[in-house]
């Protein structure tokens, strides 16, 4: 029997409906891990790693932190076997935090050419010259109260922090630094530090600056490793509330007006709109920084057999670099490298 106009239409229809829907199979490409690289949008190396240590005073020392499973306070010594072994795993970066000897109320012993962190400059720069050094600035690891700045009466004062910091950069530039990163969040740093290097006769050192740093509950393990949990109050006056988004790009804007060069977000993964907002919006070199309670909580879970940590690992990391970071500041960065270059080798 023949068909209507109407009935050989709709048949028609359905027949060319079918035929599309058997051409759109997605999962063609993802029948191999061959294709799957092949196609992959969002590549992770090595090269943009960045690898976190923290510089304590002694020798010979090597103690765990209980908190951060893997991660250690190293003296010295130890610093430069720790980026040797960093370096031939494919990480051209690494993030230098001090621990003094001696803490008092300003943070004096930042600026100290002998304390661990220009120490450790010095020394790297000797033995593994290919290693580019960012140097954390902050006073926050060398006050006794553990606020990021000078007090008075439980208040922490912009201008006269700023002033300190300018000169902490300074001596790190000094030392050999290549890159300072000013992560105190007070108002003018960036402006003062580019001023103070510049002045110094140091053109040629970048800053990156932690434009975007929330006050974040997962900070907790870093503050274990540094002893910078402060003895009072918090650190809300100065560092950003989580549920900001608008104010951070403020602060980008205002930092890369006063003379940065990189800007970064921190945390990484609870701040993925931000990262991607910043990246979009600015255009200039953004980092991440996947912080220790990101990490603690990856290891944990792995501990008690909850997750494949590095599964687990790889996706975080993907997520950041996805979400538009170009450098990631992470504590899984050896761990991570040796996984690419492993993968880019097989």
């Amino acid at each position: 029997m023949a068909l209507t106009e109407p009935e050989h239409g709709h048949f028609r229809e359905k027949v060319l409906s079918n035929s599309l829907q058997l051409t759109r199979r997605l999962r063609r490409l993802r029948r191999s891990p061959e294709i799957r690289n092949l196609i992959r949008e969002t590549r992770l190396t090595p090269e943009m790693l960045v690898y976190p240590l923290f510089v304590c005073p002694g020798s010979g020392v090597r103690r765990e932190i209980p908190s951060m499973p893997g991660i250690f306070q190293i003296s010295v010594d130890e610093v430069v076997k720790e980026v040797n072994e960093t370096a031939k795993e494919g990480i051209r970066a690494i993030l230098l935090f001090g621990q003094p000897a001696n803490k008092d109320e300003d943070g004096s012993s930042a600026i100290d050419a002998a304390a661990p962190v220009q120490s450790a400059i010095r020394m790297i720069k000797q033995q593994v010259p290919n290693i580019l050094v960012i140097t954390d600035v902050c006073l926050c690891q060398y006050t006794s109260h553990g606020h990021c700045g000078i007090v008075n009466n439980e208040e922490i004062l912009n201008d006269p922090t700023v002033a300190q910091l300018a000169r902490v950069a300074v001596s790190h530039a000094e030392a050999g630094a290549d890159v300072v990163a000013p992560s105190d969040m007070m108002d003018g740093r960036v402006l003062a530090i580019r001023s103070a290097l510049d002045e110094a006769g140091f053109q040629d050192i970048a800053i990156m600056s932690y434009a975007a740093k929330y006050c974040s509950a997962y900070y907790g393990p870093f503050r274990d490793a540094v002893d910078s949990t402060p003895t009072f109050g918090d650190r809300r006056t100065h560092q950003m509330d989580p549920a900001n988004l608008e104010e951070a790009l403020r602060e980008v804007a205002l930092d890369l007006e006063e003379g940065a060069d990189m800007v970064m977000v921190k945390p990484a993964l609870h701040y993925l709109d931000v990262i991607t907002r910043v990246k979009d919006e600015f255009g200039y070199p953004t980092v991440a920084y996947h912080v220790s309670g990101e990490y603690a909580m990856l290891k944990a879970a792995a501990q008690n057999g909850w997750l494949d940590e590095t599964r687990a690992m790889m996706e975080c990391l993907t997520a950041i670099k996805r979400a538009g970071a170009d450098i990631i500041i992470t504590y899984y960065a050896r761990q991570a490298a040796r996984l690419l270059t492993k993968s880019r080798n097989s």
